[in-house]
């Protein structure tokens, strides 16, 4: 038994006690016989008359009991359970709660809950609101139940209090005691939500405290250089980079430049967030940022999750910093750093980390963090060579509301970039059905014929699969679009391309050499491709909304009409509702806000690694709570 409670994580006396019920069945009408009608979810209690064993013609066997009270009689069923009649005895008072229904033309329960009465002893199984436990083979609710009602009459009065009573009372909470108890056995509906509560409460403020805390200790023990050009007079050399960009910063872009530099002014290290939506403009916030570094003499490391992005960032920074001769260097798998001697800005996938010579940096920024392991991160932003810490920029295009974050990364200062630069383009998005495919394909042949733009098709596997043969693979998809396209230029892309592979596509695909991209989602961040105006999304259920909403933001950078055409494989109605999602919304963090909702924030920000999803009733749809606790850990962790 302690191997099957293991299973469910259970392996202590308050792992047991914060084995939290999931639900409850309504078991509270406890009703006479002659009161029972169709339809209802009863418990009814009383003597059994006779229970036997009984076979229909067919071979079934049904479990016959009669059971009696004060009303009347009433006959009660079950089937294939002949282990009934040595566990229920003829004269003893039993408890049966369910859901009454019509049997062979008279009213009956079928395959009711049932325990039986001892005299003094309350019903757990029957008669109230019962807690549904998640369970596991050999470990049933009922054992559950059996276990934790006596555990928690033993240890009720030992459960210590671990909030300030201040805090209950600011927050209108039940003591933790009250809690417990009323969570696994609670007498009505408003006191199970009152417990939830309470617990979520705790759980939540635990996490919020201890990162709050750790975010203290991390600017107390890391030391950064200290930058030589400060406040008014390095605003002004970054405004005189921005007025020389061939384009004009949002408000919020500005804004985000001015509380990250405000963050890396100070003598510990700065870890900051820079959370915005497809499109937004993270780059060149960031390179405003690198250029107020270098301006103080210290170089800048990029990490980019993929070769693609390490390249598509490269060509773009290049650009801005070329004109002041500051060197860009690039290193990936595929590509070494050619130049000797001290390197300004270095960019690089995974490379970055098992490079010994890089040169020390006061800035170190990576895109994408959850992409990364935290050791990954740690080797990366470690000590340098003079004792230092490297100011840290983290960026991801994953729009994740602020209250959210603050709980996620509440040891970084937060940025967020909430308007979209002048330009970008309305994405009109489809739902359609596989049998439409060929209308599709018809469509797209006249679009780049006619208006000379490109187009992605994107398929969640490289190659075909048995397991999942109705999931599209690149590969093929492939082979079967350069028979459907035979006069058009086609390229093929994935993550098993070589480094150099990867990097010749993707200039083809920038100087307009191929008309469609057939590639896996390698794609998603990052790729910068104004021409491009058509995403079609195979086997597009296979992918989470914000995942969707990323491939999407590939189109609709230039000034042509952008269009993304999802086809689904599975027809069912939940995966149709949430790929119309993507219909209704173009905005990150409302689609962000469903994903949440509907898969859960594993899914839509890859947090496992991270180890902040051990909540048990806490979750992060829940802004109301992760706001009132992220404020009272505020409180709490100054004490």
């Amino acid at each position: 038994m302690v191997l099957k409670l293991g299973k469910l994580g259970i392996g202590s006396v308050w792992d047991l006690l914060t084995h939290y019920p999931f639900r409850y069945l309504n078991y509270g009408l406890v009703t006479s016989i002659d009161k029972i009608q169709e339809g209802e979810v009863v418990t009814l209690q009383g003597e059994i008359l006779e229970i036997n064993n009984q076979y229909t013609r067919g071979g079934r066997q049904i479990q016959k009991l009669t059971l009696k009270d004060n009303s009347g009689e009433l006959s009660i069923v079950w089937f294939n359970q002949p282990f009934l009649t040595r566990v229920l005895r003829k004269g003893s008072r039993v408890a049966l709660s369910g859901k009454v229904k019509s049997y062979q033309g008279e009213l009956t329960l079928v395959a009711p809950d049932y325990e039986t009465l001892s005299k003094g002893e309350k019903a757990i199984h029957t008669g109230r609101l019962v807690p549904v436990y998640p369970e596991t083979s050999g470990v049933s609710s009922k054992f559950l139940r059996k276990i934790i009602t006596p555990l928690l009459l033993e240890v009720k009065e030992q459960i210590p209090e671990i909030l300030p009573a201040k805090t209950l009372v600011d927050h209108q909470l039940i003591n933790r005691k009250e809690a417990l108890v009323k969570i696994h056995f609670p007498e009505n509906k408003i006191a199970s939500q009152k417990a939830r509560y309470r617990l979520a409460f705790e759980e939540m403020l635990l996490l919020q405290t201890k990162i709050i805390r750790k975010r203290a200790k991390r600017k107390k023990e890391q030391n950064a250089f200290v930058w030589k050009i400060k406040d008014k007079e390095l605003e002004k050399r970054v405004g005189e980079f921005i007025k020389k960009l061939p384009f004009a910063l949002t408000s919020s872009q500005k804004k985000a430049i001015k509380e990250i530099l405000n963050s890396l002014k100070g003598k510990s290290s700065a870890n900051h967030l820079l959370c915005g939506d497809v499109g937004s403009g993270k780059t060149i916030v960031a390179a405003a940022v690198f250029w107020a570094s270098l301006l103080n003499g210290h170089s800048v490391t990029y990490m980019a999750p993929t070769e693609i992005l390490a390249f598509q960032h490269y060509e773009t920074l290049k650009k801005l910093f070329t004109p002041f001769k500051i060197p860009v260097e690039l290193l990936t798998g595929s590509k070494k750093i050619k130049k000797k001697g001290r390197v300004k800005i270095i960019l690089g996938t995974h490379a970055l980390l098992f490079q010994k010579e890089l040169p020390d940096v006061g800035l170190v920024v990576v895109d994408e963090q959850h992409r990364f392991g935290v050791k990954q991160r740690k080797k990366l932003l470690g000590k340098n060579k003079k004792g230092f810490f490297a100011h840290r920029l983290t960026m991801t295009a994953t729009p994740i509301p602020r209250t959210i974050a603050l709980s996620l990364y509440g040891d970084l200062d937060i940025s967020t970039l909430d308007k979209m630069p002048p330009g970008r383009k309305k994405v009109s998005t489809f739902v359609i059905p596989p049998k439409d495919q060929e209308k599709c394909h018809t469509w797209l042949k006249k679009e780049i014929k006619g208006k000379k733009i490109q187009a992605f098709v994107i398929c969640p596997l490289v190659e075909a699969s048995e397991s999942l043969s109705s999931v599209k693979a690149v590969k093929g998809e492939f082979e079967s679009l350069k028979k459907v396209f035979p006069k058009l230029k086609l390229e093929l892309l994935h993550g098993r391309l070589k480094g150099k592979e990867k990097e010749t596509i993707l200039k083809k695909m920038q100087k307009r050499k191929i008309d469609i991209l057939v590639s896996t989602p390698v794609v998603e961040v990052g790729l910068d491709l104004p021409n491009a105006a058509v995403m079609i999304i195979q086997s597009a259920d296979r992918f989470g909304l914000a995942q969707l909403h990323q491939l999407r933001g590939r189109v609709g950078r230039g000034v042509k009409k952008s269009y993304c055409y999802l086809f689904a494989q599975d027809p069912s109605q939940k995966a149709i509702k949430r790929l119309k999602a993507l219909t209704k919304y173009q905005q990150g963090l409302k689609l962000a806000r469903l994903d949440l909702k509907w898969r859960g924030p594993g899914e839509m920000l890859g947090l496992k690694q991270h180890g902040l999803l051990k909540l048990k009733l806490a979750n992060f749809t829940n802004l109301k709570l992760i706001k009132a606790t992220y404020l009272e850990a505020c409180k709490l962790a100054t004490k």
